[in-house]
């Protein structure tokens, strides 16, 4: 996809995609909110994925069998959460959708309708 630009976060060097400056997937930090519930460690392969909706996250989330999960800081927020460690679980295809539709929903508008008429 055009114009995506790889940054380091600033405390640990976590990857961070970003168009236009606006960030649609990033390596997130061990946190608090995402942890193991069997022995409190923190995760520390989160990924944040950015969705179109509230109604694609709750699409992806509302299964508790799903590799896709939120927390509540991330109430009212577009994106989903979903661990490294479980990738093996999404399909290529669902994946590879997932990050055109994170990367639509955060490019502009131009730059969006530029690379979908190309891609016909």
């Amino acid at each position: 996809m055009p114009h995506v630009t790889r940054i380091e976060g600033p405390k640990a060097g976590n990857p961070i995609y970003q168009v236009g400056g606006k960030s649609f997937v990033f390596f997130r930090t061990p946190r608090p909110d995402a942890f193991d519930p069997d022995t409190g460690e923190r995760y520390a392969d989160v990924i944040v994925i950015w969705v179109e909706s509230e109604e694609d996250k709750l699409a992806l989330t509302q299964d508790p069998d799903s590799p896709f999960f939120t927390t509540p800081h991330f109430d009212g927020h577009p994106s989903v959460l979903v661990r490294e460690s479980r990738l093996d679980e999404v399909g290529v295809d669902e994946l590879r959708e997932l990050i055109q539709d994170a990367w639509l929903s955060r490019a502009s508008k131009r730059r969006a309708q530029q690379w979908l008429s190309q891609a016909e």
